[in-house]
């Protein structure tokens, strides 16, 4: 398979309009416009029935205790973990292109609904539902696609990888609400292929 992005050059920096958050010289960081990306994906294996998309960021800090706090810095040796920014299941086969924006736009205050997504598929609820954990203004169920948001005094450029898979089966065998790692464990014994690339964001650097 061959995933490309009109929106996302692969190994460069996320456009800050497809990012959750944004440098801002008074605050540190502000929301973003928060467009989901365009990705497009071709040379599919012939008994594809469906396909997944998921996106991370494999350097988040896996204690909350000194994000963006004034005085503090994030070094590169604390303990990272991944986060899950977009997980989609379910788009039907016929289905080999997603829109800039088709998926989020905007910031949505206590996380977008669902997990019925566009175009037939299911969406996942990324960990901004763990980052904003009880906050009463910003807590909730966060699904579908919210993008890069870095803590503004890390000192460590994150990694973002999108990867589409194509499975054999039309539906996973996942019900009600759910996360990165329950998707990826029901795909396991279906994937018949996959392409990747990874991006950067940063909103120190």
């Amino acid at each position: 398979m061959k995933l490309t992005s009109t929106s996302i050059v692969p190994g460069e920096r996320i456009p800050a309009r497809n990012a959750m958050g944004r440098p801002d010289p008074d605050i540190h960081a502000t929301f973003s416009d928060n467009l989901s990306p365009q990705l497009a994906w071709s040379e599919v294996p012939a008994a594809t029935k469906s396909f997944v998309v998921i996106m991370f960021d494999d350097s988040a800090p896996t204690s909350l205790k000194y994000v963006n706090k004034e005085g503090a810095r994030l070094g590169t040796d604390i303990p990272r973990a991944n986060f899950f920014h977009w997980i989609l299941i379910d788009l039907p086969a016929d289905v080999t292109e997603l829109p800039e924006g088709a998926h989020s736009s905007g910031v949505t205050v206590g996380g977008k609904p669902g997990p019925k997504a566009p175009a037939g598929g299911r969406h996942g609820v990324n960990n901004y539902r763990e980052f904003f954990g009880s906050d009463p203004q910003l807590g909730g169920e966060y699904y579908g696609y919210d993008g890069p948001f870095p803590p503004w005094n890390d000192d460590v450029v994150h990694n973002y990888t999108i990867t589409v898979y194509a499975l054999n089966v039309d539906r996973l065998p996942i019900k009600g609400s759910f996360d990165g790692p329950t998707a990826l464990a029901a795909m396991q014994g279906h994937i018949l292929d996959s392409a990747s690339f990874t991006a950067t964001y940063s909103i120190a650097h």
